[in-house]
């Protein structure tokens, strides 16, 4: 090992507050297992901060972008979804919006970009609008609303599903704004609706905060519509379809 590579295999072992491996390096070179414990500590650390991210993230359940049936939606960008998946837009503190009715998966290609993000080293957190919503708007105390805030505002991905499928008070109104100003041009948000950005006061009647949200929401942001029939109904079809046949085949 040259002297270099000694050197930075030291600096190694300092970033990662081995100092007792610090203190007997020479030793440990000699004894010729200084290397390997670095890095069986670098792949166990690895290894435990995925396993906390990918907890922390609230992904929940999916199905892989690989089983994803493109030829379903009568309308989808797939260029731009794939786009999405090579995580540039993170790096950027862009933004990502789906759009389209229920059913043609938008909630899925948000958790596959959220998990991909996680992979690849980002924090990430997947919530739905109305517990998100809901928790802020629960919080009665103004130093435990800005620790909530905070906490929603830290990851380099914040996911928020669903908006549009309630309505909402001029206070989640607020705070929505607060959160989506919070992380604009820093972090990157990902939403789902099923409403246009038109029809977003009769999400949240009557607050006049709505263009505000919406303007920072899309600047710098892919905007993605998607068509079609709904995926959960042609699989419940197909299900449906294949018992009946199944029982079909097995009357005597």
């Amino acid at each position: 090992m040259t002297s270099h590579d000694q050197s930075d295999a030291l600096n190694r072992a300092a970033r990662l507050h081995l100092h007792g491996l610090v203190a007997h390096w020479q030793d440990a070179l000699e004894g010729g297992w200084a290397l390997t414990l670095l890095d069986w500590e670098e792949n166990e650390r690895a290894r435990r901060s995925l396993e906390r991210r990918l907890k922390d993230a609230r992904i929940g359940r999916f199905k892989p972008l690989c089983d994803f049936d493109w030829s379903f939606p009568t309308r989808c960008d797939r260029q731009s979804i794939e786009a999405l998946m090579r995580l540039d837009f993170i790096r950027d503190a862009a933004n990502a919006v789906f759009i389209g009715p229920n059913g043609v998966g938008k909630s899925t290609l948000a958790r596959n970009i959220a998990h991909h993000a996680v992979l690849n080293g980002h924090t990430a957190l997947f919530t739905s609008a109305g517990q998100l919503l809901g928790e802020l708007a629960a919080i009665d105390s103004a130093s435990a609303l800005r620790r909530r805030l905070a906490h929603y505002t830290a990851p380099a991905l914040l996911v928020i599903d669903e908006v549009g499928y309630l309505s909402y008070t001029n206070r989640h109104a607020d705070l929505l704004f607060e959160l989506i100003s919070r992380r604009y041009e820093a972090k990157s948000t990902i939403v789902t609706t099923n409403r246009n950005f038109a029809d977003w006061h009769e999400v949240f009647p009557n607050a006049a905060c709505v263009v505000s949200m919406v303007d920072r929401l899309v600047h710098n942001a892919e905007v993605i519509a998607i068509e079609g029939q709904s995926y959960r109904l042609k699989e419940a079809t197909e299900r449906s379809e294949l018992r009946t046949e199944q029982r079909r085949v097995q009357r005597p």
